[in-house]
């Protein structure tokens, strides 16, 4: 098959893709290695999967009436509720035509002399395209621990990033969970509710804030539809691509108790988006330190017993430069008394045995072993695929130092590729789905100037991607953000080069910046007429 635009992933990027290019009159062809549509959200099936950004803000914005049409059932939707969400988006607007479900992308190659992309799947399929557009996911390669054993173990073995479709019951059996990471913390509370014992397994303790969850009545519903117009405006020039703004007072100019007071309520509130009760609070690491005590006396207040609350408490990292997870009832699980912490950092596993894991301080025998233990974040998915650019430049090489890109969409050497929600810009930090239509806008808006004009490849240059990058670097120095090793980092991944991937400056900033290229021609890439010179 040969088309204008290949498609690799149909979660929320690759579908508004799909959608976007085939409105364009564009031919597209997308690829999506899981059974169903909905990229993370069709994986991640694991209990208590929900997102941790408000569902009336992670949802698309393009379609006034999907946006009337659908109605969440609460404000932070679980991952049922998401995954039917994106169902119904590719049945509303005819995806899933575009769609070849159950096979993976293994391989691109650059042919210079046709000026197309060669796209191969790992079911044989071969297609051509003028553009490739890696919709992979962030958080989609999954990571599975380098333990001597892992695959010896003779009962249930489970990762949250592969969660099997089929209904998992634990009732009245002895449960691991290794990681406490976001999907740990989420689904430990849940696991707890039936297992006869369950073993939690920490390396690194993260903090997390609770959030309330609340179902929506009609009144709450048609103010948000009344409110939608104005939430969407302000989430499009905001930093994160939501509605939420820090205190409108400067830590600085509050009492001690108003400052008590705003992480009160922040806290209440729930979720990330303590790390941004005040401005500043990623820099300034006094204020930094105040909201990591708040925290930290919340958790004490809710675990029983002080040795346990101390173990959950982190003591490596300022509060927010790793992910601050969203739970529902984690810190007070651990009260129960058939729930017991095991920290790794004293007592390393060993191996994994036929009947459970060996510690260096001794045995535990289990019925069920839950890896939840992350991604190769950011890049993972990308660097997996083998991708080959016409002179021999490739994504795992032009990344082996860490990720170089322009804009954080675009690889010097891989001309007519883009990849969304990577590194170098906002992705993890920013709402996911507002991203990826500012992005998927700005790459059809580029394809189809393309179109117009005779364009037949684009690339960026090599100094455009350097100085994009060390603007991502020098963004990211300013903050306390670095001093975590967190999978922001690539530190969760052996031999990985530490640098910050997502790019700092703020989503409403970025999409100002890569307005301002394209009204400028598109300055920073070459734009060649393959078949007629170049621009």
């Amino acid at each position: 098959m040969d088309v204008d635009v290949a498609v690799v992933g149909a979660g929320f990027a690759g579908l508004y893709a799909v959608h976007r290019c085939a409105r364009a009159g564009l031919t597209v062809q997308c690829f999506e290695a899981g059974g169903g549509v909905g990229g993370t959200w069709y994986w991640n099936r694991y209990p208590g999967a929900r997102c941790d950004v408000e569902s009336v803000d992670y949802s698309y914005s393009f379609d006034p009436d999907l946006q009337r049409d659908w109605k969440w059932s609460e404000n932070y939707a679980t991952q049922p509720e998401i995954l039917a969400y994106l169902e119904h988006v590719a049945d509303r607007f005819g995806l899933r035509r575009y769609v070849r479900l159950g096979e993976r992308v293994v391989a691109a190659a650059y042919d210079s002399v046709t000026a197309r992309w060669r796209v191969r799947t790992d079911a044989g399929t071969v297609a051509a395209a003028r553009f490739l557009v890696l919709a992979t996911g962030s958080l989609s390669q999954p990571v599975l621990p380098d333990i001597p054993g892992v695959d010896t173990f003779a009962g249930r073995t489970l990762l949250t990033a592969r969660w099997p479709t089929d209904e998992v019951d634990v009732a009245g059996q002895r449960v691991a969970v290794v990681g406490t990471g976001s999907s740990g913390i989420q689904s430990i509370p849940i696991l707890a509710r039936a297992a006869a014992r369950l073993t939690v397994f920490q390396r690194s303790p993260n903090f997390s804030v609770p959030v309330d969850i609340r179902r929506f009545g009609p009144e709450e519903r048609e103010r948000i539809e009344r409110e939608y117009p104005e939430r969407r405006r302000v989430s499009w020039d905001s930093g994160a691509g939501t509605p939420h703004r820090s205190h409108p007072s400067p830590a600085s100019e509050l009492t001690a108790e108003q400052r008590e007071a705003a992480f009160e309520e922040r806290w209440r509130t729930g979720g990330v988006l303590f790390a941004k009760t005040f401005d500043g609070q990623m820099v300034d690491e006094k204020l930094n330190e105040l909201a990591r005590d708040f925290v930290v006396r919340k958790i004490r207040a809710t675990v029983a017993d002080p040795r346990v609350a101390d173990e959950l408490v982190p003591t490596d990292h300022p509060i927010g430069t790793k992910r601050i997870c969203t739970d529902s009832g984690y810190y007070e699980t651990f009260n129960l008394p058939h729930v017991n912490l095991v920290n790794l950092r004293r007592e390393p596993i060993t191996e994994v045995t036929p009947d459970g894991i060996r510690t260096t301080a001794g045995r535990y025998e289990f019925d069920v072993i839950i890896y939840a233990t992350g991604f190769d974040a950011m890049t993972g998915a990308v660097t997996r695929i083998d991708i080959r650019g016409p002179r021999g430049d490739t994504a795992a090489g032009a990344w082996r130092h860490g990720p170089v890109t322009y804009l954080g969409l675009t690889i010097p050497g891989l001309p007519n590729l883009f990849v969304l929600n990577g590194p170098g810009s906002p992705s993890v930090l920013a709402n996911m789905v507002m991203h990826a239509e500012q992005q998927v806008d700005w790459v059809v808006d580029l394809v189809d100037m393309c179109r117009r004009e005779g364009i037949d490849e684009v690339e960026p240059r090599a100094d455009a991607a350097e100085k994009w990058t060390a603007h991502v670097t020098e963004t990211a120095e300013a903050t306390l953000f670095p001093r975590a090793n967190s999978w922001y980092m690539g530190a969760n991944i052996d031999g990985k080069t530490r640098v910050f991937m997502p790019y700092l400056g703020g989503f409403g900033a970025y999409r100002r910046i890569c307005a301002e290229v394209a009204a400028g021609g598109y300055e920073g890439f070459v734009l060649t007429r393959r078949f007629g010179g170049a621009r």
